[in-house]
């Protein structure tokens, strides 16, 4: 079979196409015929090793996992004992970031219990760009959000991966939902659901009169009193992603910044968790949320498109037609 691999820490262009052979379904696994795969700013970090912790996790001096990719979907081609819930034909959606990564790739193994079976109404690259963005945006709106029906929610970040999925995920919810992002995107953002959209090029929503309940930073480049003042009172503000400074701010100062008063400040970290991401797959179905894609490149091309994705102009998701 085909996978992207990589065997060191770089840029994009060190990853190759390389003939590998096909794994073997273990206790509780199965293994995908992965048809579809989609990027995540994950990827890019754990290539280049930014920050330099992840090497802790995937090794000091080279990575413990060669081939990349956390989203896909595909077809079921074989079961490994102990396997109740799945069976070989079956079309599955997941994420493997708790199991191995290893989605660049034409057949992958995963535990059963990452996977969830994907609605017939959509594609499977539309599955794929779903998984990781999706469930992400929906805990950090849900588990660190404590999002109630009709608290308004500001999204910013909103024409990102994880950001067209909070715009979305919020709306189902029963919030009312502010967007922020970039002119091009406003049209996008007001497709999505959002009732108001800000252009950050030209507002800066941190300095205007309107309060928030929840703030979920999917591209945190404010510092956190700036946030904290446009929070309403008991309001959260849940960080998913951004710069490294932004980031560290968030789960280092966040806890002090949420000290003395009823506001709350912290990091999301996303969890497998099937229940999610049956949610997801539910609201895909049903037609109240869908995956935004910005592009999408052939296997061979997954350098390419890494690239792309890390030069940060993507809307929605890149995904990754494989087989």
């Amino acid at each position: 079979m085909r996978a992207i691999t990589f065997y060191e820490y770089g840029p994009p262009s060190i990853l190759k196409l390389e003939e590998r052979s096909e794994p073997t379904p273990g206790p509780g696994q199965v293994r995908i015929n992965v048809r579809a795969c989609a990027m995540n700013a994950a990827d890019w970090h754990l290539l280049r090793a930014d920050p330099f912790l992840v090497r802790l996790v995937l090794g000091l001096s080279r990575p413990k996992y060669n081939v990349l990719g956390c989203d896909l979907s595909g077809v079921v081609d074989a079961v490994g004992a102990g396997v109740t819930r799945l069976k070989v034909g079956d079309e599955v959606m997941g994420e493997l970031g708790s199991s191995g990564w290893g989605a660049f790739a034409e057949r992958v193994c995963a535990p059963e219990n990452v996977l969830a079976l994907k609605p017939s109404n959509i594609t499977f690259e539309e599955a794929a760009a779903a998984p990781l963005a999706g469930v992400t945006a929906l805990q950090a709106l849900r588990r660190d959000g404590r999002l109630k029906p009709g608290e308004h929610v500001l999204v910013n970040g909103a024409s990102g991966g994880v950001g067209t999925f909070a715009v979305q995920l919020a709306r189902a919810l029963g919030a009312r939902v502010t967007a922020v992002c970039s002119t091009r995107n406003v049209e996008l953002a007001h497709s999505l659901g959002a009732e108001h959209v800000i252009d950050y090029t030209k507002t800066n929503f941190t300095e205007g009169a309107e309060r928030y309940d929840l703030i979920l930073a999917a591209n945190g480049y404010h510092p956190i009193r700036h946030y904290k003042r446009a929070l309403a009172p008991g309001g959260r503000y849940v960080m998913t992603g951004g710069a490294g400074k932004q980031m560290a701010g968030a789960i280092f100062l966040g806890p002090f910044a949420s000290l003395g008063n009823d506001k709350r400040f912290g990091y999301v970290t996303m969890k497998s968790n099937l229940e999610d991401l049956e949610f997801l797959r539910d609201r895909l179905a049903d037609g109240s949320v869908r995956s935004v894609i910005d592009r999408s490149y052939p296997l061979e091309k997954v350098p390419e498109a890494l690239a792309y994705l890390e030069d940060g102009h993507a809307h929605g998701k890149v995904a990754i037609q494989v087989s």
